[in-house]
């Protein structure tokens, strides 16, 4: 996750360069159930309206969190398929508060009325994040479902007025590039104080439909407006949280940008950027299915590291026998191609791994999403 505005207000008032942050164990990201009540263009689960078999039970959720609890996992992100469709969620997001946890929740909205946002609020999640794909016509299209727009921006709006943070999740495709400015207007408008753009990543039915992936051209001017939003809020003295997610090119491009309208706290940008790393996928981001399988994170569900249930989840974690992890866990990661050569490897970290694997069956080749010229990697 690459966190525009914390470098935004490096530019504003920058900070000392101090040791990098390692958190002391990974975020996960819980894939809790698979059924969802929608059927997503891009859905990396491939979630559908049915009950899945050999979901993980009440009692194993509770024993694989004493572990979590135990390899100091700081945060859980309760996701699908759609977790509130989950009999037990409220349950297992108590106990996820109780224990410490940083606790979201993932929700395409729809199911959030009033009385559904009383149970929510309830349970005080620190965040929760809602999807929209777009204005009105356009997110009903990719979400298959006629009013999904309002019943998702209805639930933004019950949630915000509950006294939760909230958000909005955003894919960018071709088909609702032309939205986002529109979707950001309706941001500010609505006062949601976060915003996470997602570029497209190789994975479930976003796999299947990559050849819609928003061309690089698209992804610069999408990149170039959410800076010029953060800029202005952060002139403005707005409040609001900007991420991006899925292409860790994000870091250097906005370097670029930096340069460009900052030049003389580039430097400092560089170094700020350089500590963040890039792409930490089977490092500081992890994932849990609702089998119980282990991947290195959301989008790697076609590989499995282990099951929780046969080993803990903090012994799959070290393991480092598996290829895949020992190569995620390497420092440098030894990549190729473009990536390899590019002399801001060390703010990108390689990308996201899974696209070079998708598509040329090496998950150590250049990262075909990267959207920076020859130029720009080499400067």
């Amino acid at each position: 996750m690459f966190r525009i505005s914390q470098y935004m207000q490096e530019i504003a008032q920058p900070s000392p360069i101090g040791p990098a942050r390692k958190p002391p164990g990974p975020m996960v990201i819980w894939n809790l159930i698979r059924r969802c009540n929608l059927t997503c263009k891009h859905c990396y689960s491939i979630s559908a309206d049915t009950d899945f078999k050999g979901e993980l039970s009440t009692q194993e959720v509770f024993a694989v969190m004493d572990d979590l609890k135990a390899f100091r996992v700081p945060a859980l992100i309760l996701s699908g398929g759609e977790p509130l469709l989950r009999p037990d969620i409220f349950e297992i997001a108590a106990r996820s508060k109780a224990m410490g946890f940083y606790t979201a929740l993932s929700s395409n909205g729809t199911l959030i009325d009033e009385d559904m946002c009383r149970r929510v609020a309830s349970a005080d999640f620190d965040y929760v994040g809602i999807s929209l794909d777009g204005i009105a016509a356009t997110h009903d299209k990719f979400r298959r479902l006629e009013g999904a727009f309002d019943r998702s921006l209805a639930a933004l709006r019950r949630c915000r007025d509950a006294g939760l943070k909230v958000g909005v999740r955003f894919t960018l495709t071709q088909d609702n590039f032309h939205d986002l400015p529109k979707l950001l207007e309706l941001c500010e408008q609505e006062e949601i104080p976060r915003f996470y753009f997602s570029h497209l990543n190789y994975a479930g039915r976003g796999n299947k439909n990559r050849k819609d992936d928003a061309h690089h051209l698209m992804t610069r001017q999408a990149m170039d407006l959410l800076f010029d939003t953060c800029w202005s809020h952060q002139e403005r003295g707005l409040v609001r949280d900007y991420t991006t997610g899925n292409n860790d090119a994000d870091g250097v491009y906005m370097l670029h940008w930096a340069r460009r309208r900052f030049p003389a706290q580039a430097a400092h940008i560089e170094a700020k950027l350089r500590q963040w790393g890039g792409n930490s996928s089977g490092v500081n981001v992890a994932n849990i299915d609702n089998l119980g399988k282990v991947h290195p994170d959301t989008m790697w569900w076609h590989y499995d590291l282990g099951n929780v249930r046969q080993r803990p989840f903090s012994e799959i974690w070290r393991d480092t026998s598996d290829p895949l992890m020992a190569g995620l866990k390497a420092t440098p990661r030894k990549v190729g191609g473009r990536c390899g050569t590019c002399t801001h490897f060390a703010i990108c970290g390689g990308n996201t791994r899974v696209r070079a694997q998708q598509t040329t069956g090496d998950a150590w080749a250049e990262d075909p999403g990267c959207y920076l010229s020859d130029e720009e990697i080499a400067a």
